[in-house]
């Protein structure tokens, strides 16, 4: 779905506290993102000048590195002033996405011990040209046999590196023909995609499972607003995979890809038998304050 982009051929990368252009922009294989996929990411959007929910990208990606105890974490201001920075060498002011990524840091020694990180933390700031991921004629998804972790066992709530689970999951998509892959948590509810979260619409209601095993993304929430504010109804519950089968609409959400309407799950055709179309409305409205919202760049 994703497709190559000339543009990004000479894009600067930030990395550390400088600049490199894009065939110079490399790790060390001490870095603890080599190590053991340690590190906190965000996927965040740049529309027309505007990057798009930057505080409430910048306050999850330090809560993440916060709970992952890392230490010389570097500042708000500091990170903040590497993606005006980014984007400006690279002339981006639209149409870009921006992967923003926080690794524990160089280790003195190879070793998984958090210990051997002397040297603090390691800050990424990829931003590319990159128009939303999925076609506009929707997505069609298979459930996967790979669980999402449970809270048991790994915190959804911290956007970590360590992504195994979601590529696991995407593999069976790829095999099975699918865009992407339903992941159910360790109940057998429906949890999120192995790349974003999923709403459904029943009967004029929307309907979002709970953020238990998935990540409640920010995407996610403002879905959620704007059906407040549109005065749409919404529930978040356990959903089955059956209830999604016979939804009027089922869509998902992610900054990548915004919001983008689903037509088949397993097979199953997803049918609009409503006279109005919720997603649509959403969709309208989730553009509009897209276009409206957001940090302005100074340059």
């Amino acid at each position: 779905m994703q497709q190559y982009d000339s543009r990004n051929d000479d894009i600067q990368v930030f990395i550390g506290d400088r600049l490199y252009p894009r065939i110079h922009a490399k790790l060390s294989v001490f870095d603890s993102l080599v190590q053991g996929g340690d590190g906190v990411w965000e996927g965040i959007r740049v529309y027309k000048g505007k990057i798009f929910c930057l505080q409430e990208h910048l306050d999850r990606l330090l809560a993440s590195a916060k709970s992952m105890f890392f230490e010389k974490v570097p500042s708000e201001d500091f990170i903040r002033e590497a993606i005006f920075k980014t984007l400006a060498a690279n002339h981006q002011r639209d149409e870009t996405h921006i992967r923003l990524t926080l690794s524990r840091g160089l280790k003195t020694t190879s070793g998984m011990d958090p210990q051997l990180n002397q040297f603090g933390c390691t800050l990424i700031v990829l931003a590319e040209w990159k128009r939303p991921v999925y076609p506009a004629s929707g997505i069609k998804l298979v459930t996967s046999s790979i669980r999402r972790n449970s809270p048991q066992n790994l915190d959804s709530k911290i956007h970590h590196n360590n992504l195994i689970n979601n590529i696991l999951a995407k593999i069976e998509g790829n095999l099975y023909g699918a865009d992407d892959a339903i992941m159910l948590d360790n109940h057998g509810f429906v949890s999120e995609t192995n790349a974003t979260n999923l709403f459904m619409v029943k009967n004029e209601v929307v309907f979002t499972p709970c953020a238990d095993a998935c990540l409640p993304g920010i995407t996610r929430s403002n879905v959620i607003h704007l059906c407040r504010k549109q005065g749409i109804e919404l529930i978040e519950r356990n959903i089955s995979v059956s209830e999604f089968y016979n939804a009027d609409e089922v869509f998902t959400t992610g900054s990548m890809g915004e919001l983008t309407k689903v037509y088949e799950i397993d097979g199953r055709s997803i049918n609009n038998t409503q006279s109005i179309e919720v997603f649509e409305i959403l969709q309208y409205a989730y553009l509009n304050l897209c276009s409206i919202e957001g940090e302005v760049l100074p340059f």
